[in-house]
Order: structure tokens, then sequence, then C-alpha cells
């Protein structure tokens, strides 16, 4: 196994890993310094694009020349030949406590995302899908920080976080419909002082691979919730992770330069590098796209949970 910096650009907070296979191009956010990056697998052809506020995440619309990002104040679509930023729905309208994070696309098309609370204090946050119709539904709520969602290989289960629970839960998942119910403890962090669950991806052999933010280590769960390998990064403020490279055989991971929460020390100087881990004998599954249409984006609108599940 190897460790490498593949770029240091500094990000306030690295987040939010994707990688196109269509394009071989890899996708990552700098989210409170408003910044969307792309770069090609070794870290050239670096592009940036500015948003208007801190974006939690992000996903390729269909033609692949834009993306739909989740920024603090709603989502928005970002069209990479002008920059411009046009607002599409605003699901927590004067919520200031409150901003969207974590996302990825189902298999379905379906653009996942949940919202945090700023404090990290409070249980304010929700977990929403965007279908491809641009219908925007509430999938669950009493989220401290979401993060982490990915999808087993048959996408039968979907795997979702609150970091500060301690814990990561899986849900039953209807690809068909986009409904998630049956919440329960998928995997808890070894120890209280193992940080706080972030980011996470799903290998070809449906193992959850996530980022213990502060504590600077990678896990790999096995499908029944145990660890299978733990790797130790060099720095503590790992965000996130994801397959990528022309084999989908090199995991991505991203980190913060200046964490949001002061009371947790300082990295050293590789601190808000993305990193490249090889040589683990493991494979990632390719990412979909979002599944609609950015012209048809004005007929967005909110549509509440049929059931929330727990």
């Amino acid at each position: 196994m190897d460790i490498r910096i593949v770029l240091d650009v500094k990000p306030v907070l690295g987040e939010g890993p994707l990688w196109d296979v269509g394009q071989q191009r890899l996708y990552f956010i700098d989210s409170l310094g408003k910044r969307v990056f792309r770069c090609a697998a070794d870290g050239g052809e670096l592009r940036a694009w500015t948003v208007p506020s801190a974006i939690g995440s992000l996903a390729l619309t269909r033609d692949g020349e834009g993306a739909v990002v989740a920024l603090a104040d709603g989502i928005h679509i970002l069209d990479f030949a002008s920059g411009e930023i046009v607002a599409v729905i605003d699901p927590e309208p004067g919520l200031e406590s409150n901003r969207l994070n974590d996302g990825k696309v189902d298999r379905g098309g379906r653009f996942v995302f949940g919202s945090m609370n700023l404090p990290e204090t409070e249980s304010s946050g929700r977990l929403y899908s965007l279908d491809p119709a641009w219908r925007l539904r509430v999938l669950d709520e009493g989220i401290v920080c979401s993060n982490g969602p990915c999808w087993a290989p048959d996408d039968q289960t979907f795997f979702f976080a609150d970091s500060w629970a301690g814990e990561i839960w899986a849900y039953d998942y209807d690809i068909q419909t986009g409904d998630a119910t049956n919440r329960r403890r998928f995997a808890a962090l070894p120890s209280a002082e193992m940080g706080a669950h972030d980011g996470s991806t799903v290998d070809s052999e449906g193992f959850v691979w996530n980022a213990f933010v502060y504590e600077g280590k990678i896990a790999r769960f096995a499908p029944d919730g145990t660890i299978d390998r733990i790797i130790e990064m060099p720095v503590r403020k790992t965000t996130s992770v994801m397959f990528g490279g022309a084999d989908l055989d090199v995991l991505y991971v991203t980190s913060m330069a200046e964490p949001p929460l002061p009371r947790y020390p300082g990295d050293p100087a590789a601190r808000g590098s993305l990193f490249a881990v090889t040589g683990l004998g493991v494979t990632g599954i390719p990412e979909p796209r979002f599944g609609g249409v950015a012209s048809d984006a004005h007929t967005a609108r909110l549509v509440q949970p049929r059931t929330i599940s727990r």
C-alpha cells in the first residue's frame, strides 16, 4: 500500500471526492472556501469554479456539462462552461442555523443529500432525495450532521451517518421508488476517541469505506458491520473517500486545512491535501450522474415523505 499527495491546494474544508468514469476526472469541493475542483487522476489539468455560498456536495448532470450543487441556501445548478449558478429550490428557507451537506446519486438517478446544524449541536438536519423529475422529498430527520450516503452494490441497502451519533446507519432501499425505510445501526466507532464518521463509499465487494474525521483513519467495514481493516493517514482531519482512476482501484481521500470546530488540534503541513491510496487490492463502483435535465429544474417542488421508518 502507498499513500501520496495528489494535490495540495489547501482547501479550508476539502470534501466530496467524486470520480466520473465518463470524463476520467475527479471532482472535489472546498465546502467553506466555496470552490469546486476538477482534475485528472494524477492531479493534473486542474480547474476550479467559485460558488456563492458554502457547498456541501455536488452531482454531475446527465450530460456532464454541469452539476447540481447543494449550497448553504439550497439546490443550484452550476454550468461548467460559463460558471453561471442558477438557484433551483431551498428546502430549508429561513433556517439559518442549517446548511446542506454531503450527498451522492443513486443508480436510479436521484441526488440524495442531507443538511446539517452549523454549530453541530442540534438535531435540526434532514435527509432529502431529489429525483430526475426535480421532486424533492424528505427521507429522514432529526440529524445533527449528515454524512456518508452510499449504496450496496445490489441497491437494496442505503448507508448514511449522522457524524455525531457515533454510528453508521443502514436502511432498506427501494431503487424503484427511492424509499429508505427500517433504519438500523450498521456499524459504530470502535471507541469515543476515534473521532466521528464522515464521508463514505462502497467497493465492488460490498464493503463500506468511511473516513474517521479528527482521527486520521480510514476504515473498511464488512457487510456485517465489522471492521475489516484500518488505514492510518498522514493527517488527522480526513473527511471523505472515493475510488477512482482508470481501473477504479485508487482510493482518493480529502482532508481539511482549517477545521470549522477549533477545539480540535492542528495538522502538519500536509493538511488539506488530496491523497491517493494505491495497492489496496480493491476496486470501486462507477458513480452515476443525476438523471434530471437542467432545463426542467424550474418545476422543482418539495414533497413530504410518505413514511419515515426508524
